[in-house]
């Protein structure tokens, strides 16, 4: 009998090894038998630590469970991640950290390995998430930047920053300064922002991401204006890079949008792409951008009329009020040189509608005054009231407008040496510190004031 126990122990003890196989061995969850009870055993015991943040405590039990049982859960990566991290951050010297950095990466890679397929979180998010820390460590090591720039352009051509929108902005930091490296071209530049802007337009029309709407429309203008000063995007470059495409691309809208953005930032106003992109835009789809950008053409030819027409075209069809308040101003700028001073000042008008306290249109008005004094009654004197309403808007410009004043004092002063000199106001019958209606269009309530 005692012979056979033994038998059957041993048989037992032999079953149990047969069966006792590790999750990374046999490809299974948890892996079997005994190995299978290890394995949720660690994952039980590190998930608790870690939910209490005891990282340190949490490292060895999520270690065997990394090493054992890789396909357990998802979460096993993204605690890995906070317990590397937090090693990291506490590591008593460089080689220490160093080696928590690669172990950071390899978690990462495991990830890739066995949760790659994941339909929101796989491979190309991934990439994402590992770009972002090797930025983090890394940034200033040359090879690893080039790294993380190829893992940020494989995850964003395949939909991976989606969630990470700090991976867009990253693509695009890290191409600018690959370019200042030499490493790329401004044209890969130029090209990758223009992809990741395209990016980011799609998920700001799609409902299904409505929440987070706001912030990528945010990102988005972060975005422009790091590129805009990047030094990249000169118009030299983009005129390089894109007019050999514009016959191909007339009829893409989507295209002509960025280019046409591109360029306007750039102000690359002399540019003759800028007008034919333009003018594509607008037949396919007539926007305010589009007419401004014919506006702007016209104007620099010297076609006023065919500029004033795609102004008020620009004006009808923009929502922005900043922007409308712009094109109001720039089409009163316009009417100015074309001395139709009454035309100018309702335009400046407009603009201060849309966009109030702001000193350019002031300023506008005042010059419109100015310049029709000769016109403003029939005396000298009457003449010289119109410098009186003139000086009161340049007064009233950097009085709203900070960022006016240096020109306005500089109005002001040019201007205020055209008053009536005070013999003058005496034989008019005026005191000075009275009130005054100037005549002509003008027809503005002011201070009688002399030259000094």
């Amino acid at each position: 009998m005692k012979a056979f126990t033994i038998i059957v122990l041993g048989l037992l003890l032999s079953l149990s090894q047969t069966f006792a196989q590790k999750g990374v061995e046999d490809g299974s969850k948890y892996g079997h038998g005994e190995d299978s009870i290890r394995c949720l055993k660690n994952l039980s015991l590190y998930t608790e630590l870690v939910k209490q943040k005891l990282y340190d405590d949490a490292y060895p039990y999520w270690q065997i469970a990394f090493n054992e049982c890789p396909l357990s859960t998802r979460r096993l990566y993204t605690d890995g991640v906070d317990i590397m991290t937090h090693k990291i951050k506490n590591a008593k010297d460089d080689a220490e950290k160093e080696t928590y950095f690669q172990k950071l990466m390899e978690v990462y890679d495991q990830r890739m390995k066995y949760f790659g397929d994941h339909s929101r979180y796989g491979t190309p998010y991934i990439k994402a998430t590992k770009a972002i820390d090797i930025l983090e460590y890394k940034k200033s090591d040359p090879e690893y930047r080039k790294q993380a720039y190829q893992l940020l352009a494989d995850a964003i051509a395949n939909d991976g920053a989606k969630y990470q929108p700090a991976a867009f902005a990253l693509y695009v930091t890290t191409s600018i300064a690959l370019w200042k490296d030499g490493e790329i071209s401004g044209e890969d530049v130029v090209n990758n922002y223009t992809s990741v802007s395209s990016e980011i337009n799609k998920l700001i029309e799609d409902p299904k991401m409505a929440k987070y709407k706001n912030m990528y429309t945010k990102l988005s203008g972060q975005l422009e204006d790091v590129f805009a000063g990047s030094g990249v995007a000169n118009c030299e470059t983009l005129d390089k890079i894109y007019s050999p495409q514009l016959e191909e691309h007339k009829e893409d809208l989507d295209w002509l949008k960025r280019v046409n953005r591109l360029l306007t930032n750039a102000l690359c106003d002399d540019l003759e792409l800028l007008f034919k992109v333009s003018e594509y835009m607008y037949n396919i789809e007539p926007s305010s951008s589009a007419a401004f950008g014919l506006a702007r053409m016209y104007l620099k030819s010297g076609e006023s009329d065919n500029a004033i027409k795609y102004y008020e075209e620009a004006i009808k069809l923009e929502e922005d009020n900043e922007k409308k308040a712009d094109y109001y101003y720039q089409l009163g700028l316009v009417h100015l040189a074309g001395k139709n001073y009454v035309s100018a000042r309702a335009n400046a008008l407009k603009a201060i509608e849309n966009k109030a306290n702001w000193g350019k249109p002031y300023i506008l008005i005042g010059k419109a005054y100015a310049a029709s004094a000769n016109s403003i009654g029939s005396s000298e004197f009457e003449h010289k009231t119109a410098y009186w309403a003139a000086v009161d808007k340049f007064i009233k410009a950097k009085s709203v407008d900070p960022e006016s004043a240096e020109e306005a004092n500089e109005l002001i002063r040019t201007y205020s040496n055209h008053f009536p000199k005070t013999d003058e106001i005496f034989f008019q019958g005026l005191e000075e510190g009275s009130s005054y209606t100037v005549g002509g269009w003008i027809g503005e309530r002011t201070t009688v004031r002399s030259s000094r």
